[in-house]
């Protein structure tokens, strides 16, 4: 299967095949991680880029009585910020929700492949600009969207980022985080989430059974979640399929 990280920077630029080697190369496996692990906590120094390969991760905060705000959700493809390496401290933690391999890229590796491809160090700024429009979008999810809004909303954007990087199969996707990680992401108890979601199934919008997600209509549940995917900005519509 094609390394993650290049297929999701396709969805920005086409890469030469020189470029693709190039992030292939600095993008091994170098890590693994079972799930409810920190990957680097608040405090930390941070040392290299973490992009996951595979499984499910997250970007958190914690307070001092446990309570926990997932702030982002990582799939395979994502860079756990590019440029992370220019703060002394973290001031977040990184997290896996399911066990993933991750590939840890020095800062030296970062900063050559940048200079001396071009374009793959614009395709770098547009991920993290991408990825500060998803923290966006979750914002005002947590600020203004109704519950069945917030996980209808999350579920579209979800699915599109997995089909960026061919990790979907028509309707469906895996779908391997708990209730409660969806309470603390979208800011509700995991009583709440249970029965938000049980008014999705009812309406027909969505089908979660074990670690599957079906959206049977998307444009329907794009609709009742008012979900714009011009915020992803990828390079064509992730919403339509290469078979559609």
């Amino acid at each position: 299967m094609p390394n993650p990280l290049v297929r999701k920077l396709e969805n920005f630029v086409r890469l030469s095949p020189e470029e693709k080697q190039a992030l292939e190369r600095i993008a091994q496996p170098t890590r693994r991680l079972g799930a409810r692990e920190d990957v680097i906590r608040d405090g930390e120094r941070p040392r290299h880029v973490n992009v996951v390969l595979e499984g499910w991760a997250c970007r958190y905060k914690q307070l001092e009585d446990g309570r926990r705000q997932v702030i982002s959700i990582f799939l395979p493809g994502d860079l756990c910020d590019p440029h992370v390496f220019v703060l002394r401290n973290m001031d977040h933690s990184l997290g896996t929700l399911t066990p993933v391999v991750l590939a840890e890229i020095p800062e030296t590796a970062i900063r050559d492949v940048a200079q001396e491809y071009p374009r793959l160090a614009e395709a770098l700024w547009w991920e993290m600009l991408m990825t500060a429009a998803i923290q966006r979008e979750w914002t005002v999810s947590l600020g203004q969207r109704l519950a069945t809004e917030r996980l209808g909303h999350l579920f579209c954007e979800l699915f599109l980022r997995l089909r960026a990087v061919g990790m979907t199969s028509e309707t469906s996707c895996e779908f391997p985080i708990t209730q409660a990680d969806l309470g603390d992401a979208m800011g509700l108890s995991t009583v709440h989430i249970n029965r938000t979601l049980k008014e999705l199934r009812a309406e027909g919008l969505i089908r979660l059974r074990g670690r599957q997600l079906t959206i049977p209509d998307f444009p329907a549940l794009r609709a009742a979640s008012l979900f714009d995917p011009a915020y992803l900005h990828y390079e064509r519509d992730p919403s339509v399929s290469d078979a559609d």
